[in-house]
């Protein structure tokens, strides 16, 4: 152990993008990402911890970990991999989730597709309904 060793004080600080409080996330959402982003290895973007470990630090149950992780996939700031470990007497066993932390533009690129499709879903269903409503007058004249 090395004593009078000055420590960097950005050791103590992580980086997490602005953007992501514009991305429609609820606070679970935030928190594992926000995790995630503290676990990740700044040069290759990824990290191992396992679900209960990320629970354990966050306080939440490890289904409630899943859940908020396949959404941060669903709305791309996050990808995911299935590791494989070899015990060693050779055989191979499933290991921990690799998170690869996405850029944040695509995240934001993602969720901008998705309002846009909110959006021309909400418009075809308003025009839907004005033409139901032009059809019912149509008929209701006609069947008086």
């Amino acid at each position: 152990m090395v004593f009078n060793q000055k420590k960097n004080p950005r050791d103590k600080f992580f980086p997490v993008p602005s953007a992501i409080f514009d991305l429609g996330l609820g606070s679970g959402e935030i928190i594992v990402y926000a995790y995630l982003m503290y676990c990740e290895d700044r040069r290759t973007y990824q990290c191992y911890p396992s679900y209960k470990t990320i629970g354990s630090a966050v306080g939440m149950s490890i289904n409630t970990v899943r859940k908020y992780v396949q959404l941060l996939e669903k709305k791309c700031l996050i990808k995911t991999e299935w590791t494989m470990v070899n015990t060693k007497d050779g055989r191979a066993h499933n290991g921990s989730l690799k998170y690869t932390i996405l850029p944040i533009q695509e995240a934001i690129d993602c969720y901008d597709r998705i309002q846009m499709q909110n959006l021309r879903a909400e418009a075809s269903k308003v025009r839907a309904e004005q033409a139901l409503k032009r059809y019912d007058k149509k008929h209701r004249k006609q069947a008086i």
